[in-house]
């Protein structure tokens, strides 16, 4: 496969090749690790969930006021969520209030919640590994259960060699189809304290955001015939894996095994969402009023004009890869990418 252009955007096409073949890395029923590697090597995540409601209503929402309704949050891990693969590297520490998974060369873990949720508010806090961190994914998104035609909206955060940034990489799929990545760097050290990454979804549009700046936007165009993720109801998934065949400089630079056990922390997950029937994969379990719900809210349908200006400012400064600008990809660009674009 031959790539032309930039020396960054040759790596992240070769990159996103590569991430394309291994997709199916980070869900529970995929595996990627083969069992005939000899050093066992751990790779923790203490998730640690929170316990009330002032808790997750945390000042980094952006436009989020006087809203008290917290779909699931709770201090029990099995009440809300269930662990979706490499159980034997699971623990449940503290009375069921934190959870670790962990990695070795054998198998990741992870977990998802036992409910799906048709739009909502979705957030927690991660403080990331520090060190060499090449090649390992820590995952926090939002997928329907099908294996095919899936939805889903990713946080994906990308290890990377010592003094070298940690990359976030955020994508959409609608009925199976991704490719709309954009990657950025962060203006902090993701390693030093814990940050908010939040989704808020709703019938308007995508935000993505960072300690309450949205970083990235994408509309629901769906008149003008641009798939958007507007029917399946979604779980809340976290997993640890490795993606060392592509998450670092395009799959050259691999986990450093030596370094292990890396460590990366979760607290204060919370779901505000309406809350569908448990396993239900359509949208008669998820019947509600849109007027009721506060992320339909009219001053939640919009960005402020701080919030632009914030978009603009990591757009301007910290993108360093947007699948709507990659000519070689897409030399006319996709039909949504005019109206996600600031």
């Amino acid at each position: 496969m031959a790539f032309t252009g930039s020396q960054d955007d040759n790596v992240y096409r070769y990159t996103s090749h590569l991430r394309n073949q291994g997709l199916d890395q980070k869900h529970s029923s995929r595996h990627y690790l083969s069992g005939s590697m000899g050093i066992r090597v751990v790779i923790v995540v203490a998730i640690f969930l929170v316990s009330s409601s002032s808790a997750a209503r945390s000042s980094s929402r952006p436009l989020l006021k006087d809203q008290n309704r917290i779909a699931a949050t709770s201090d029990d891990f099995d009440k809300n969520y269930y662990i979706s693969w490499g159980s034997q590297l699971v623990k449940l520490l503290d009375n069921n209030r934190s959870v670790q998974l962990l990695m070795d060369q054998s198998s990741g873990s992870g977990f998802a919640s036992k409910s799906t949720y048709l739009f909502g508010y979705f957030s927690t806090r991660i403080k990331l590994m520090q060190g060499d961190s090449s090649g390992t994914v820590t995952a926090f998104y939002l997928s329907t259960q099908q294996s095919s035609n899936h939805d889903e909206v990713d946080f994906e955060f990308l290890g990377n060699k010592p003094g070298k940034p940690y990359y976030l990489q955020t994508n959409v799929f609608v009925d199976g189809v991704g490719n709309r990545e954009s990657r950025m760097r962060l203006w902090f050290d993701p390693t030093a304290d814990f940050h908010t990454y939040s989704l808020l979804w709703n019938r308007h549009h995508i935000l993505f955001m960072v300690d309450g700046v949205v970083v990235r936007v994408f509309k629901n165009s769906e008149n003008l015939g641009i798939p958007y993720p507007s029917s399946k109801p979604m779980q809340v998934i976290a997993s640890l894996w490795n993606g060392e065949n592509w998450a670092t400089d395009g799959g050259t630079t691999k986990i450093n095994w030596k370094e292990s056990p890396f460590i990366a922390t979760f607290e204060s997950l919370a779901i505000e969402g309406h809350k569908c029937h448990e396993d239900s994969h359509s949208t008669s379990f998820c019947r509600f009023s849109p007027s009721s719900e506060w992320w339909e809210d009219s001053g939640i349908r919009g960005l402020s004009s701080e919030q632009m200006k914030q978009l603009k400012w990591v757009r301007r400064h910290y993108m360093s890869y947007d699948y709507c600008t990659d000519k070689t990809r897409y030399p006319k660009p996709p039909p949504e990418c005019p109206l996600n674009t600031i």
